[in-house]
C-alpha cells in the first residue's frame, strides 16, 4: 500500500508520474478513521518511505488505497498541514507534498507551549545555551569568507537601525545564520523554533526598557565579540561568548 506520488523526467524531458507502493504487513482491511490514516502517513514518513518534497497521492487515491473515507483522509491531511509537515497547493504541479523546512512548524508549537507556561523562559534560555554553544563550535570549524561577510553585514545593520523590531529580526537572523554555518540542520531548526517562540515577549521587553539604546549598544558589542571569535576559528571562545551573550540578554530583558 503506498501513499506517495513521485515525478521524474524521462530522457525526452517529459515528466512522468510514478507511484511507489510500500507494503504494510498483516494489514487485511482498510486503515479506518482519521487517526488511523494519520498514524499511517506518519509511519510512512518516519520509516523513510516518504521524504521532503515527495507528493502524496490525492485524496481519492489515498482513500481507496488505505480503505478509508475521503473525509478521514482530508482530516488527517489537515492535521499534518497544521503541524507544518505537509503543504498543499492547487494548480499545475500542485498537490500535497511533504515539507522540507520544519523550523517554522517547530516554532509555532514551541510558542504555544511557552504561552501556556508549559515551558518557562528559564528553560528556553538553558536550551538556547546548549544549542548555540554547539552551533558556535561547529560554525568556527565550517566558516568561510562568504559566511563571515554575511554575519558582518547583519552586524552592521544592527548597528545602524534604531528600531527595536528591526533589530530583533536581524538579531534572530544572526543567531540562525551561525547555526546554519555549523551545517547542522536540526540545530538550525530548533534555534529558529526557540527564537520564534520568544520573539514577541523579547520585543515587548525591549520596548519597555527605559534605556533601550544602551542595551542595543551592549548587544552589538557582544555580537562583535562572537564574530571575532568565529573569524579566529576559536570554537571554544565563540561558545563562551555566545553563552555569556544569551544569559546577559535574558537577565536584561526577562528578569
Amino acid at each position: 500500500m503506498g501513499v506517495v506520488s513521485r515525478t521524474r523526467r524521462s530522457r525526452t524531458g517529459v515528466c512522468k508520474a510514478l507511484v511507489t507502493w510500500s507494503t504494510i504487513e498483516h494489514m487485511t482491511s482498510g486503515v479506518g478513521g482519521f487517526e488511523a490514516v494519520l498514524d499511517h502517513l506518519t509511519t510512512e514518513i518516519l520509516e523513510g518511505r516518504v521524504g521532503p518534497g515527495d507528493r502524496l497521492l490525492n485524496e481519492r487515491e489515498l482513500a481507496v488505497q488505505l480503505g478509508a473515507s475521503r473525509s478521514a483522509v482530508r482530516e488527517a491531511i489537515k492535521v499534518l498541514q497544521a503541524q507544518g509537515v505537509v503543504t498543499s497547493h492547487t494548480g499545475p504541479g500542485g498537490g500535497t507534498r511533504v515539507g522540507a523546512n520544519q523550523g517554522p512548524a517547530l516554532g509555532r508549537m514551541l510558542k504555544l507551549h511557552v504561552a501556556l507556561d508549559a515551558i518557562s523562559f528559564s528553560e528556553v534560555t538553558e536550551t538556547r545555551v546548549v544549542l548555540e554553544r554547539a552551533a558556535a563550535v561547529a560554525a568556527a570549524e565550517h566558516r568561510d569568507d562568504e559566511s563571515l561577510a554575511e554575519l558582518e553585514s547583519m552586524l552592521q545593520r544592527m548597528r545602524e537601525t534604531q528600531d527595536a523590531a528591526e533589530f530583533n529580526e536581524i538579531d534572530t537572523a544572526f543567531h540562525v545564520a551561525i547555526a546554519r554555518i555549523g551545517a547542522n540542520r536540526l540545530v538550525r531548526d530548533v534555534t529558529i523554533a526557540i527564537r520564534e517562540a520568544v520573539a514577541s515577549p523579547i520585543l515587548a521587553a525591549e520596548k519597555r526598557l527605559p534605556d533601550w539604546e544602551a542595551l542595543r549598544g551592549q548587544l552589538n558589542v557582544e555580537h562583535t565579540d562572537i564574530l571575532d571569535a568565529l573569524r579566529l576559528g576559536d570554537g571554544d571562545l565563540a561558545a563562551e561568548r555566545c553563552e555569556a551573550h544569551i544569559r546577559q540578554a535574558h537577565r536584561a530583558l526577562l528578569p
